[in-house]
């Protein structure tokens, strides 16, 4: 279960860095401008669908995980010896939330999956782009509270 957790979270944390670090910066340096689309109607959604479900994947071993090892109820609560990896968990867990149910639907409508217009493709990739931007951030503590917990023998 440790080993589909890790798998989950590096397909989820390395498609968000990727997002983040690499696509964003560079879309506005494609040109001509016609050549962006070969990136948002073929890589991008097929790059949102792995980091949609690397992301509901981490979330549920990760659950299974603590479940199956008996800390799941002293780490969501923050009880003694199960901090790091309670931290970890909520952070993992709003990170979750940001890809299902702010990134993903103002995607959908940047892509043209969704019917939108000009003013709310911009306004929902400003949104889009700001959580995954907080999502990116979040990852830097969430990954250490995991490693963090993890050596200390839990």
């Amino acid at each position: 279960m440790r080993w589909l957790h890790v798998a989950g979270g590096v397909m989820w944390i390395g498609l968000l860095w990727y997002f983040n670090f690499v696509q964003t910066p560079t879309m506005p340096k494609i040109e001509p401008v016609e050549h962006r689309a070969a990136v948002t109607k073929f890589i991008a959604p097929k790059a949102l669908f792995w980091f949609r479900y690397g992301a509901l994947a981490t979330v549920v071993t990760g659950l299974l995980l603590a479940w199956m090892n008996g800390y799941i109820v002293p780490a969501l609560t923050f009880q003694k010896g199960t901090i790091a990896i309670g931290i970890g968990m909520w952070l993992a867990l709003i990170m979750a939330f940001n890809v299902w149910f702010i990134i993903w639907p103002n995607q959908q409508k940047v892509l043209g999956l969704v019917e939108a217009s000009a003013d709310q493709k911009a306004k929902a990739g400003r949104l889009a782009g700001l959580a995954s931007r907080l999502n990116t951030m979040m990852s830097i503590p969430m990954l250490y509270c995991m490693v963090a917990q993890q050596n200390a023998g839990l």
